[in-house]
């Protein structure tokens, strides 16, 4: 147990709670706890949003997926960056300028129908489920590793404190506890990376780029703490203590190449120079095939590296809970200046992920071995530096993962927590302030819930299934929606159904038939890139088909979207007569 870390982790929770309950006494209205009153800065906006988007995925995860997957992934820091340069072109200023609380209200406003609100309600909701729980994954890995603690309580903790931060203040608190824990997971990742290449560089500089898979520098333990399939290359040869391939062992033991199964509790000891064997699903890769991109090993690699590019270029966009943020701008100006500013805070963050991937593979390999790769920034300073500053780095980083996923899921519950109590709480409750903290309690508790029982995904893994989703129905949507006036109610439900349903059964399927191989496992694994063109097409063909069920007024409502703030106070000028 790092007594450090915990300390860090905890002091990061209650510097939490202390901000949300200093800012709930300014939350007093409906405006506060759903856009907080649409006063916020557009620096410190970009702050909150760059906090919230920032998850576990993004601090833990993507280092992960690039230890293991090498060039491959590094598409997954540049498409979470990148998503909002779309943003900003095409969504941000026209969406704040609708005046809506949340996507389904901006769904009703332009199109005029409950109907289509239903839908996008239960996708925010789906969308926000799916996204929160490798947040609450992420705590639990966090403690896990650092403190020795039962996975299950990190999300249970998580959750307590999100709800906190929720029920004070709403909007209001989550905008001022995301901001601070941006620039917290900003230091918590950077400055560790300083001394880690310092330790590199002072360790003769050895490379990643090697003519050889990873291997273990020196003797090395590694217990195994869940039933696993590990692949080797070559003859290997190692001890063990515990149950492989279904025989109880006790010393010496010679593996063949090929596939070995390790029961939970089994203890392997690797001599010096040994090859790391890595967990069956991992792709075993040289140096050379892990620094160029296509060389994973993946069936239909381009295809995979295109659809993951697309579901994350286009799922930014449909995010629910990074929509939400722009309407707490004072206009659409503002807007498009917080999703400018974003652009550069998520950059900054995203230089780090690749730099403790590349150091991960080279001192702390053991790491493919178990699949626990998403712990590499948590293991590696005190793997690499060591001693006493080893031991504050990792509690510096363990600040930044709290935050990451303290961040994240407090955005996701707060803005399903939005819509739970517009179209389904408040239907009971007639006072919106209470149904909103009621509905936060329901929005929280269920991925709970979930999580307990969810077999564990790589968290990057699990967060680009949310991108999927949002990219195969919101996108499609705002496009049109803000875009093309002859969208009618008809066509944008068809379409949020058709690309809901395909992207959703296309995830489930993947999950559950892991075995499927080919061009069917390639479509099933990232669906954004057929499931959102098939929503787009069916909402442009169905809303043909049914002009004229095009929304009354519609020329209205996005002269309303598109008119800049400064040419509406003219025309009142014009209208006043003083010019």
């Amino acid at each position: 147990m790092n007594v450090l870390a915990a300390a860090a982790i905890a002091l990061t929770a209650l510097v939490t709670i202390g901000l949300a309950a200093y800012s709930s006494r300014l939350a007093r209205t409906t405006g506060d706890f759903y856009v907080a009153s649409r006063s916020v800065p557009a620096w410190w906006n970009a702050s909150a949003i760059s906090g919230e988007y920032l998850s576990a995925a993004s601090f833990l995860g993507v280092a992960g997926l690039i230890m293991a997957g090498g060039a491959d992934a590094v598409w997954f820091p540049v498409g979470y960056a990148v998503g909002y340069v779309l943003l900003l072109a095409l969504v941000a200023a026209p969406l704040r300028r609708s005046g809506a609380y949340t996507l389904p209200d901006f769904c009703e406003a332009r199109l005029r129908s409950t109907g289509v609100r239903l839908i996008a309600s239960a996708l925010v909701v789906l969308i926000g489920w799916l996204y929160v729980l490798p947040q609450l994954q992420g705590a639990g890995l966090a403690l896990h590793t650092l403190l020795g603690a039962p996975v299950w309580l990190g999300g249970v903790l998580v959750s307590v404190t999100v709800l906190i931060v929720i029920v004070g203040g709403g909007m209001r608190s989550v905008t001022l506890v995301q901001g601070f824990q941006y620039w917290l997971k900003v230091v918590a990742i950077m400055l560790p990376v300083l001394f880690l290449l310092a330790a590199w560089r002072a360790d003769a500089s050895p490379s990643a780029v090697s003519s050889s898979a990873p291997v273990f520098d020196d003797r090395t333990t590694v217990s195994v703490e869940n039933h696993i399939a590990v692949t080797v290359d070559q003859p290997l040869v190692l001890e063990a203590a515990g149950t492989v391939d279904n025989q109880r062992v006790d010393g010496a033991l010679t593996w063949q190449a090929g596939t070995h199964e390790l029961a939970a509790g089994t203890t392997l000891t690797f001599p010096a120079g040994a090859p790391v064997p890595h967990l069956s699903s991992l792709p075993v890769l040289d140096g050379q095939a892990w620094s160029q991109p296509l060389q994973g090993g993946q069936e239909h690699a381009l295809y995979r590296t295109f659809a993951l590019m697309f579901a994350l270029f286009l799922g930014t966009m449909g995010l629910p809970h990074v929509l939400v943020r722009f309407y707490t701008n004072p206009d659409g100006r503002a807007a498009r200046k917080t999703a400018l500013t974003v652009i550069a805070l998520v950059g900054l963050f995203y230089l780090a992920p690749s730099v403790y991937g590349m150091l991960g593979r080279l001192y702390t390999p053991e790491l493919l071995l178990t699949g626990r790769t998403d712990a590499v920034v948590l293991l590696l300073p005190q793997a690499l530096v060591g001693g006493t500053a080893g031991q504050w780095l990792t509690a510096l980083v363990a600040a930044g993962a709290a935050a990451a996923f303290l961040a994240t899921a407090t955005g996701l519950t707060v803005t399903v927590a939005g819509v739970l109590s517009q179209d389904i709480v408040g239907r009971k409750i007639d006072d919106p302030i209470v149904s909103f903290r009621v509905a936060a309690a329901a929005a929280v508790i269920v991925p709970l819930l979930l999580g307990l029982v969810a077999d564990t995904l790589p968290l990057a893994r699990a967060v680009s299934l949310a991108f999927a989703v949002a990219a195969a129905t919101f996108s499609p949507l705002l496009l049109l929606g803000i875009w093309w006036r002859r969208l009618t109610d008809v066509g944008a439900a068809t379409g949020l159904l058709v690309g809901g349903v395909a992207a959703t059964v296309a995830i489930v399927v993947s999950t559950v038939l892991p075995d499927v191989n080919g061009w069917p496992a390639a479509l099933l694994s990232q669906p954004a890139a057929w499931a959102m063109p098939l929503a787009l097409a069916t909402m442009v063909i169905v809303s043909r088909r049914t002009a004229h069920r095009i929304t009354p007024g519609v020329d209205r409502i996005m002269i309303r979207l598109h008119t800049p703030e400064a040419v509406g106070v003219q025309r009142t000028w014009i209208a006043r007569g003083e010019r």
